[in-house]
């Protein structure tokens, strides 16, 4: 049980939870007594995870969503087993490429999950949060990208931008009615993706951040969960970069 961080009376939903960030975030949340409803596009990795969090059976709900269709949001939307207190908008894909290759479909699959995702989402749970939380919360996955740029990422840069954008803005209109709304701009981080990896090519990614060393996923829960904590409560339109330093 996490010692820090007690969520027991809470119902948090984290979208792309089937796998890397999103999965820690999940697993980290249960842990310290949350209810947790994930969402994930993958079949697959939708029954990994319910395999895998077998031991907090009665805890959690998976559902399968695509962020990008409003027709799935609002299936999922009207089978929710428990009001939200908590959304941590995870869901996101690359398609890196160079700009001078970047496709229309590059462009588009990019902005409609990672931005559009985050609005649908948002929009259709702004409703079914629990009314009766005077501590309502959304954190929004977004990216030391989109603070800085990069090579080769000109749509998820993008996107990662809109994030933050749309983050402050809602802090603004949503601080009045109970919510508090801040993004998380994670640095490198290791996960299977980056697991994957020729050793040198980790070891020139270690060496760019201050600190020498890759993220953990661990890094990002524990900032979300901080984040989603009642000890952030005066915390609101803030962009928390986890990453090492690499944005100095």
């Amino acid at each position: 049980m996490n010692i820090q961080f007690a969520f027991n009376n809470k119902v948090v939903l984290v979208t792309g939870g089937a796998q890397g960030i999103g999965f820690d975030i999940v697993r980290h949340f249960l842990q310290s007594g949350a209810k947790v409803i994930l969402w994930d596009y993958s079949e697959g990795a939708l029954a990994a995870a319910e395999k895998e969090l077998s031991s907090f059976k009665g805890q959690f709900a998976c559902q399968r969503v695509d962020v990008s269709q409003r027709d799935s949001l609002t299936a999922a939307t009207a089978t929710l087993p428990w009001p939200v207190d908590v959304l941590v908008n995870n869901a996101g894909i690359t398609r890196d490429k160079s700009f001078a290759k970047l496709t229309p479909e590059d462009w588009d699959s990019v902005i409609q999950v990672n931005l559009t995702g985050l609005f649908n989402v948002t929009k259709s749970l702004f409703e079914k949060f629990n009314s009766a939380s005077q501590h309502k919360r959304i954190i929004n996955i977004s990216s030391v990208v989109g603070l800085y740029g990069n090579f080769g990422q000109a749509n998820y840069a993008a996107a990662k931008s809109g994030v933050i954008g749309l983050t402050k803005t809602l802090a603004k209109e949503l601080g009045r009615k109970g919510f508090t709304v801040n993004a998380i701009a994670p640095g490198f981080i290791k996960t299977a993706m980056t697991n994957a990896m020729p050793k040198e090519v980790l070891e020139q990614m270690a060496a760019k951040v201050p600190v020498t060393r890759l993220g953990e996923t661990a890094d990002i829960a524990k900032g979300v969960m901080f984040l989603a904590s009642e000890d952030s409560s005066y915390i609101n339109g803030a962009v928390l970069s986890i990453d090492g330093g690499i944005v100095l």
